[in-house]
């Protein structure tokens, strides 16, 4: 029996097709989507067209996708405007209002596991409702993009899972539930939202016959996909930067910077999310002239410290920390030090500390990592890897290069074939273990001080 994962995130859609015994991979192929904050919806299945005939060579189907996304439809499913996606920042002062109107941060927090930025899905309603009052009033039903993609596949209706609902800042981990009023207080009126589906259950059959799983976001597909385990910490480099963990307990952070997420399999997953990450990397290696193989050569050329450059990595705002309005900071430059090595290495440094930041946020929620797991395309870089034990200070295991997002989504379909309590056990994947050099400790000490130097005086 064959099982297919769809991973449809901001920039592609992928298909993995997997045995559904034992994760194998028998296939994989990928399609393009448009650039951007928002996206027609047509544009994602359309891209998903072109993988049709992998597709319908599963016995099962699951989708993961892109978090937060608002894909508004009136009474008929038609899309009122094209979806806002997790990555659009102008709704942040929607953010800012909702949170101040109904009850402040720890009131979120508690009832949602989240504090409003622009990236959740409430906060995109809000925006709509005051700027686009026509949509607003035309709005029937509310979905996030992996919903969407499920019931066009064929599911019986509108239907999502606890991990994606969890990130819409209208749902309650803790409560397993809905919160139609935060809805109705940035819409402006009651919507349909998809039934939130038990995991492993099938929710409906493509036209070729294939039982359809319920999917979930990319973090809880990536999730899955690597098989985490409590004491395991993941720190993503994609598009965005992601540190997250599996839980038993919901996370309630007042701060905001832990967002409270479910997981696929009935646990948690508190996660904090970076905007910017491996466009971190490429924006610097642009800025050189250089590949992102050559920045990497770049990077470990020079000294820890790049010669005193810091930089701080905000190119397209940011949302931990909280400054949606902020912009990129290269700090120190003298004539000595502005050399291609040192701006490489302050790039790599400056997405490590980033995630670093993240992963204490964790630990003070305690998410205390028994190792570490480095994924994501910006992982594939070797200075990267190589810098990451000692900036991050702990060991990182790197898992061989892989769609995890996609692999999880497989595992969902291959779960719901078989109708078992538990997603089916399938080996973990090949990786290599880095440590950290004792003899880095002050340097990297010195490198994460500058930079938190840096931050904390742009608030």
């Amino acid at each position: 029996m064959l099982v297919a994962g769809i991973d449809s995130s901001t920039q592609s859609v992928k298909v993995v097709l997997c045995r559904a015994e034992d994760g194998t991979v028998v296939a994989e192929a990928s399609a393009p989507h448009p650039d951007g904050t928002e996206c027609a919806p047509a544009h994602w299945w359309d891209a998903l067209g072109q993988l049709r005939e992998l597709l319908e060579r599963a016995d099962a189907v699951a989708v993961a996708a892109q978090q937060h996304g608002m894909v508004a439809l009136d009474e008929a499913g038609e899309p009122v405007r094209p979806a806002l996606l997790w990555n659009d920042v102008r709704s942040a002062p929607q953010a800012r209002a909702l949170v101040a109107e109904l009850g402040g941060p720890k009131t979120w927090a508690e009832r949602t596991g989240l504090v409003p930025v622009a990236s959740f899905t409430v906060t995109k309603l809000r925006w709509m409702a005051e700027h686009e009052p026509d949509n607003a009033r035309r709005t029937a039903a509310v979905l996030l993009p992996h919903d969407w993609l499920t019931w066009r596949l064929g599911a019986d209706g509108y239907v999502t899972d606890r991990g994606d609902a969890s990130g819409t800042g209208y749902w309650s981990p803790a409560e397993g539930r809905y919160l139609p009023d935060l809805l109705e207080a940035a819409l402006g009126h009651a919507a349909e939202t998809p039934r939130v589906a038990a995991p492993g259950a099938a929710v409906g059959e493509t036209p070729w016959g294939a039982p359809i799983a319920p999917g979930t976001g990319d973090n809880m597909g990536a999730a899955l996909g690597l098989g985490l385990r409590e004491g395991d910490v993941v720190v993503s480099i994609g598009t965005s930067g992601t540190a997250f963990a599996v839980a038993d307990t919901p996370a309630a952070d007042p701060t905001g910077a832990v967002a409270g997420f479910a997981d696929a399999t009935g646990r948690f997953l508190p996660l904090v999310c970076t905007l910017n990450a491996a466009r971190i990397l490429t924006s610097t290696a642009r800025m050189i002239g250089a590949d992102l193989a050559e920045l990497s050569r770049l990077a470990l050329a020079a000294e820890p410290g790049a010669g005193g450059l810091t930089f701080l990595p905000y190119l397209d705002g940011e949302r931990t920390p909280d400054r949606p309005d902020a912009t990129g900071v290269l700090a120190g430059m003298t004539t000595a030090n502005t050399t291609r090595e040192n701006l490489a290495r302050a790039a790599v440094e400056a997405l490590l500390c980033s995630l670093a930041d993240a992963v204490d946020h964790l630990a003070a929620h305690g998410a205390r990592p028994r190792r570490t797991l480095l994924i994501g395309g910006g992982a594939r870089s070797a200075a990267v890897r190589a810098l990451a034990p000692d900036v991050l200070g702990t060991p990182v295991t790197v898992p061989e290069p892989a769609e995890y997002v996609a692999l999880g989504a497989a595992r969902q379909a291959a779960w719901a074939l078989a109708g078992t309590p538990e997603p089916p056990a399938w080996p973990a994947p090949p990786a290599t273990d880095h440590e950290p050099d004792p003899g880095m400790a002050d340097a990297a000490r010195g490198v994460r001080a500058r930079y938190a130097e840096l931050r904390d005086k742009r608030v």
